[in-house]
């Protein structure tokens, strides 16, 4: 299967450049031209969870696209939530007639690459791994997950391609079908709104969120609204973070909050000292997508009539802070101030 990858950030990085390794053809595409300079020169260095490696892999500017001759078996598209029209359209131009589109993002952005690409060749991917780039050409792997990937097709079925990209991705981490792809972006969609924004604010790293009593309080909030957004929207929401959806509704509602804290801050231990992509997005000075994320939520809520008074105050927090504010614990205050006593 011949692949190409439509953005080379993190995972991107940590996905090509293990399937490199393992003798898949893979193509890396992306629009940042020093990394791309950088892998032509040194190779993409890999390390953290996934060992140190430095593979020679095949990587294009995003100008160059315009010079791949032969078409590509599956294109995923793994670049930010507000850049997924674009990669979309450049990704299916170089695919084959019934080659496949494959979701590869944070957020809920399956039906806009079926809206460009076409449902029929469209494949959703719930990702689980985790990783960081900090400089050109170096992607860091800081998960430990039993479970990397969720493959599944936009309408729940069991297909024979979707386990084709099983039998691929296990070259990373292992994977699974899942005939629950709206449930399991949900269960991500909580996890993103959850982490990435508080991390984002404080510059707090994904273990200290669950592990620290303030952040984790404000989290458990924010996650029972997502939880009853999407089930009003008639989503069965699967375990975040191993834990049933409703024990983060019961949690926020005063029920069994203790035992939830104490059983995110034990899931934490295993998380190292990983970043969440939207605080590296701060750290760099890069617009969020914070818009794609809790935004969503709050967006969803309103047409679901579910009240999302956290995610809304998320939301306002950022457009406070504009692009490139400093992360500093105290951006936590307001937030903290609307827990319940």
């Amino acid at each position: 299967m011949r692949i190409a990858i439509v953005g080379a950030g993190a995972i991107g990085c940590v996905v090509g450049g293990l399937l490199t390794r393992a003798g898949r053809d893979v193509t890396l595409i992306d629009q940042w031209p020093e990394h791309v300079e950088t892998m032509r020169r040194k190779g993409l260095r890999l390390s953290g969870t996934c060992g140190q490696h430095v593979i020679r892999v095949k990587a294009f500017h995003v100008h160059e696209a315009q010079s791949l001759a032969q078409p590509f078996e599956a294109v995923f598209i793994a670049v930010k939530s507000y850049d997924t029209e674009w990669a979309t359209a450049l990704g299916i131009r170089h695919l084959e007639p019934d080659g496949l589109a494959v979701d590869f993002q944070n957020g809920v952005n399956d039906e806009r690459v079926a809206a460009i690409a076409g449902r029929h060749r469209t494949l959703g991917c719930v990702i689980t791994i985790g990783a960081g780039m900090y400089e050109p050409g170096h992607a860091i792997r800081t998960d430990t997950s039993k479970i990397g990937f969720k493959i599944g097709e936009l309408d729940g079925s069991d297909s024979e391609r979707a386990r084709r990209l099983v039998a691929l991705l296990n070259d990373v981490a292992p994977a699974k079908v899942t005939t629950n792809l709206w449930g399991e972006r949900w269960s991500k969609l909580t996890v993103n709104c959850m982490a990435n924004p508080l991390a984002g604010l404080s510059g707090l790293g994904s273990a200290e969120i669950r592990s620290e009593p303030q952040p984790c309080r404000i989290a458990i909030e924010i996650a029972a609204e997502v939880i009853q957004a999407g089930r009003a929207r008639g989503l069965e929401v699967e375990p975040i973070f191993g834990i049933e959806a409703q024990r983060f509704v019961d949690a926020a509602a005063g029920r069994g909050r203790a035992q939830v804290m104490a059983d995110m801050a034990a899931g934490a231990k295993s998380l190292g000292s990983g970043r969440p992509s939207l605080l590296q997005d701060v750290m760099r000075g890069r617009r969020t997508e914070i818009d794609y994320l809790n935004g969503y939520v709050v967006e969803q809520g309103r047409l679901v009539g579910v009240k999302t008074p956290f995610n809304e105050a998320v939301v306002r927090r950022f457009r406070e802070l504009g692009i490139g504010f400093t992360p500093d614990p105290k951006h936590l205050e307001p937030l903290a101030l609307m827990l319940p006593r």
